[in-house]
């Protein structure tokens, strides 16, 4: 499973991180080479060990402790943004590296799931033929998808 350490005002994924691990998943989590201008993804085992602040201060893997995984590895990705829409239409923070990520992985891509605020998800968001949109989009109230679902209030 490839998460992301989420930092700022972005929702709190550190208690679905530790459920991965307390449930023995492999998490993969990415760290940004800036100079390649890509994730690189990491296998993470302790939360508190193996994370340091990485560029713009995202906790990311230590790459002396955290092995790489290669993208066959892993059958779920959580996926970052700042703003969604019913369709899966997701704006990033604005460099691309998972839209790259994204485009060079190995068919089949797997599932793509959004988590955020009720308050990120609107109408419409404008999307190129380079990004990627996410099959889900879960809030706290809703779960959009990108198959035009009705988004279904939480059960």
């Amino acid at each position: 499973m490839l998460g992301y350490a989420s930092f700022g005002s972005e929702l709190e994924t550190r208690p679905f991180l530790e459920a991965v691990l307390g449930d023995d998943r492999t998490l993969v989590l990415p760290r940004i080479d800036r100079a390649a201008r890509r994730l690189a993804l990491h296998r993470v085992c302790d939360l508190a060990a193996d994370l340091r602040p990485g560029v713009w201060g995202i906790p990311e893997p230590d790459p002396s402790r955290c092995t790489v995984v290669r993208p066959a590895e892993i059958d779920f990705i959580l996926v970052p943004g700042l703003v969604f829409d019913p369709d899966g239409g997701r704006v990033g923070y604005g460099a691309g590296y998972y839209d790259r990520l994204l485009g060079d992985w190995p068919p089949p891509l797997p599932p793509l799931v959004a988590a955020a605020f009720e308050l990120q998800v609107v109408p419409a968001v404008p999307v190129l033929a380079t990004d990627h949109r996410v099959d889900l989009v879960v809030t706290e109230s809703r779960i959009y998808s990108k198959h035009r679902l009705e988004p279904t209030e939480d059960r």
